[in-house]
């Protein structure tokens, strides 16, 4: 009888592709869940829209490609793409803003490098990205979470808001918008680096209504609810602890000795880890399997850059989260990153010692 052993590392819970994104998907669904819960049914009509274009767009790429776009389709992928982009677009932007960013996730970050494996950026924040440079209105078109709204959107008014621009009852987006008692915001991020640049201090920026307890109402529970299904993904071993741990750290730490020299214009350390999509960022984006660095010291230096970058960006860039544009140009410094973290080969030895001639 032969035997055959498969070189090393070896593995004894060895998941295809598929099983890998299935599962991301699958542990997305707490955090997905709460978004729902606060924010209506939006995010899971700009899901289906999402997934639809991705699908559509890898099958024709690869049909045109000659490829066999079935089991390309099969391994999920593009739709993790557009699971993670959906999650990251307000509710209730309009569908061809939703579509726009699918397309070009697929078509111009992924297949035009080659497809899955291939793609230097991570394809959902590299769509993300673009879409907010090209559309800046429409993407900071947040409502407040649904208890602070003075009218709230059910299913149906949520499909005519993103496919007409108004809804069942001839409302437009602002309409609704000044409905809900003039809360609009795209984080509880955005609210509080408006406040300070207009003179306010932290504290005083968080006696507004959209807060409580010292964090966003309703990104608390979310950000909650994506750390668990973090959890999840390391307990499965879906995911190594290196990049997430060190970009928390790194937030963390970084927050801290702002938050301590000036507290009146730096926030705490738990408003940047509970705020915005932190832990979706952490667990589900930043561990891009493709896009991330691929040696776990390379892995801890990678993890740490996204969370320097989220709080220099956060603290004194324009953009509020932050989360893809650290992604993107930490995306630039992994193949250098991987250079210099690569394992010494089992068997040599750092320095070659010189043989002395007899």
């Amino acid at each position: 009888m032969k035997s055959s052993v498969s070189s090393s590392p070896h593995q004894y819970h060895q998941r295809s592709t598929a099983q890998l994104m299935r599962l991301v998907c699958y542990a997305t669904l707490p955090g997905f869940a709460a978004q729902l819960w606060f924010f209506g049914w939006g995010t899971l009509i700009q899901f289906l829209i999402a997934a639809t274009v991705a699908l559509v767009t890898e099958a024709a790429i690869l049909e045109c490609r000659k490829q066999d776009f079935e089991k390309a389709l099969s391994d999920c992928s593009a739709l993790l793409t557009a699971l993670l982009l959906a999650l990251c677009l307000p509710p209730l932007a309009e569908w061809w803003v939703t579509a726009i960013g699918a397309f070009f996730a697929i078509a111009i970050v992924k297949q035009l490098y080659g497809g899955l494996g291939f793609n230097l950026f991570n394809p959902a924040m590299a769509a993300y990205i673009a879409l907010l440079v090209s559309f800046p209105v429409a993407m900071t078109s947040w409502l407040p979470p649904q208890e602070l709204a003075a009218r709230g959107y059910d299913l149906l008014d949520a499909c005519y808001l993103i496919f007409t621009g108004y809804t069942a009852e001839g409302y437009s987006l602002n309409q609704v918008r000044n409905l809900a008692d003039g809360y609009t915001m795209a984080t509880p991020l955005d609210s509080v680096k408006t406040d300070l640049s207009q003179g306010f201090t932290y504290t005083e920026a968080l006696t507004k209504q959209p807060f409580t307890d010292g964090l966003g109402i309703g990104w608390f529970w979310i950000n909650l609810a994506y750390l668990c299904g973090g959890l999840f993904l390391l307990k499965m071993r879906a995911i190594k602890w290196h990049i997430p741990v060190s970009m928390l750290a790194a937030m963390a730490v970084i927050a801290l000795i702002l938050h301590l020299s000036n507290s009146d214009v730096y926030p705490s350390v738990m408003f940047h880890l509970l705020s915005g999509g932190t832990m979706l960022g952490a667990f589900f984006i930043a561990t891009d399997p493709v896009s991330a660095s691929t040696t776990d010291k390379g892995r801890l230096m990678y993890g740490a850059l996204i969370g320097a970058w989220i709080i220099i960006i956060r603290t004194w860039g324009g953009y509020p989260d932050a989360i893809a544009f650290a992604v993107v140009l930490t995306n630039m410094a992994v193949p250098l990153i991987d250079y210099y973290t690569r394992p010494r080969t089992y068997g040599h030895s750092r320095s070659v010692k010189k043989v002395k001639k007899s």
